[in-house]
């Protein structure tokens, strides 16, 4: 079993964490202590089962777990996440991703529980799609409690509210109206009917509205006259109305989304208000970019999938990600997977020796809900990375070798901590280091300074500290007179290693050897 930090704190120590999880979570205090609310405290994500949970999706469970974590050593309240499924929802069109095209076509509009799964696995499409769902988040341990939009609508969770839309029908249209054009605001209703005829999902207007009976009169697909009761599966709500539905049924007290929201969550907050409820707490968070600040799109192709980013680097440093700045853009590329990796690991390192206020600031605590592991590994990712590019292949007990030579006293765990690691570090080096090495002859200046260097390495031997190491470096650029530094050891990285970047010589010697590194340049020279 990993030995965990668990450490206890108390209401000041919570009353000093200055990030932005206990941030909202002294905001959700402030509506709490407004609704005047007993029982447990509901925080929501909502998520459309059209395709398959992405890496956005992660992001808001991890986001949301993280203040609802501090909310409860805030206030020590109970409180619920319920991980939301839009299952009722009508195809619009068919997954570009999916199999067995044709069948699907014959189900446009109707509901994604209704729609057959393509894959032939599950009862529905929905169905498949809210099982990956449900694997996702069980797969990094959230705890949650899973809902159906369509569950909820046909047994009869929703019907009240349904009613409620209907008794203030004409002013939920007075807030949704204005915000349409001209075209869509003939049609509009909040009201969407299930035809019993066809079983499609219609946006029709409503030709009568009676709230007592909670009935509604439309007009069919076929142009017949249809009267109908809203309750029991035989209806849904609108998008907008339907979030403001959902909050009003479920009451649903803290919910994120991303900036693109910020226009329903405004029209929803006043829907929410018409029927009678108090809006619930939560923030816009900014969306992902690509490399050159482009925002992420899934048919250009220009993102991380959550699967690329777990090939390449661990679930904590995926959480990390997801908790540094959720309020700025972030670029989402791959040359931030190393980065934020031993970023993942610094952190860890620091919770050690932090107490109060800065501990629960750590991202670590927030990452792992209060219980981060103990152990860290001999060498970072970065490190790794080097030394497999040294060693210009991927051998995994060739590199466990090094490292065991580094740190001989490393305990088990630590090695066990490194050997995912290296993993890691394998599928990285293949995919992006190896394909772009590029070495070039050194300058004449360069071959005297590394013909230096080699000689100085052997002449240390195997017993020299980093700092002898990297001394040594720094010795042999300013004896054949690099007036920058910066350009001696860029020139070491392009003439060895093939990079324009490198590591830190003086730990990359000592893990790699001296006669090992010697060697190294020799052969760069000989090339």
């Amino acid at each position: 079993m990993t030995a965990l930090q668990i450490k206890d704190f108390t209401a000041e120590d919570a009353a000093q964490a200055k990030s932005w999880p206990f941030q909202e979570a002294r905001s959700l205090i402030k509506r709490m202590e407004k609704v005047k609310k007993d029982g447990p405290v509901v925080f929501e994500t909502g998520y459309g089962p059209s395709g398959p949970p992405h890496i956005g999706t992660f992001g808001e469970v991890a986001r949301t777990t993280m203040v609802r974590r501090a909310f409860e050593l805030l206030t020590g309240r109970e409180t619920r996440l319920i991980a939301f499924s839009d299952d009722m929802d009508g195809m619009r069109k068919v997954p570009p991703h999916v199999p067995n095209q044709e069948l699907l076509s014959d189900y446009l509009q109707k509901p994604l529980t209704v729609v057959p799964d393509p894959w032939d696995e599950h009862e529905s499409f929905a169905h498949h799609n809210n099982a990956k769902l449900r694997a996702f988040l069980d797969q990094f341990g959230f705890q949650y409690e899973f809902m159906s939009s369509t569950d909820c609508y046909r047994e009869g969770a929703f019907d009240d509210t349904l009613i409620r839309v209907l008794e203030r029908y004409d002013q939920v249209m007075e807030i949704i109206l204005p915000t349409l054009g001209e075209e869509r605001r003939a049609s509009y209703s909040p009201i969407l009917p299930i035809s019993p005829k066809t079983g499609r999902v219609l946006y029709v207007p409503m030709l009568e509205i009676d709230a007592k009976k909670g009935e509604v009169v439309f007009e069919d697909e076929d142009g017949e006259k249809t009267r109908m009761s809203v309750a029991g599966g035989a209806a849904k709500l609108q998008w907008k109305v339907d979030w403001a539905g959902r909050w009003h049924a479920l009451g649903v007290d803290y919910e994120m989304s991303g900036e693109d929201l910020t226009e329903s969550v405004r029209l929803s907050n006043r829907i929410v208000k018409t029927l009678g409820a108090e809006p619930p707490a939560g923030f816009n968070y900014q969306l992902f970019v690509d490399e050159e600040g482009k925002k992420i799109s899934k048919t250009k192709g220009n993102g991380i999938t959550i699967e690329e980013w777990l090939t390449y680097a661990s679930p904590e440093s995926l959480s990390l990600y997801m908790f540094q700045n959720p309020k700025s853009a972030k670029k989402l590329y791959f040359d931030i997977i190393p980065k934020t990796a031993d970023e993942y690991w610094t952190h860890l390192e620091k919770y050690a020796g932090q107490e109060g206020g800065k501990a629960l600031d750590n991202p670590v605590w927030h990452i792992h809900e209060g219980k981060p592991p103990a152990v860290l590994p001999p060498v970072n990712f970065a490190m790794l990375l080097n030394l497999v590019s040294a060693c210009g292949s991927a051998e995994a007990e060739t590199i466990r070798g090094f490292i065991r030579k580094y740190r001989p006293d490393a305990s088990d765990a630590e090695f066990a901590a490194a050997d995912a690691m290296i993993g890691y570090a394998e599928r990285y080096f293949e995919r992006f280091i190896k394909p772009t090495k590029k070495f070039r002859s050194p300058t004449d200046k360069e071959r005297a300074a590394l013909e230096m260097l080699s000689a100085r390495l052997k002449e240390i031997g195997e017993d020299g500290s980093e700092d002898d190491y990297q001394t040594a470096v720094f010795d042999a650029g300013k004896a054949q007179g690099f007036e920058n530094i910066r350009d001696w050891f860029k020139g070491l990285y392009e003439v060895v290693f093939g990079q324009e970047a490198g590591p830190r010589m003086g730990p990359f010697t000592k893990i790699y050897g001296a006669g090992a590194t010697a060697k190294l340049i020799d052969e760069a020279l000989a090339r």
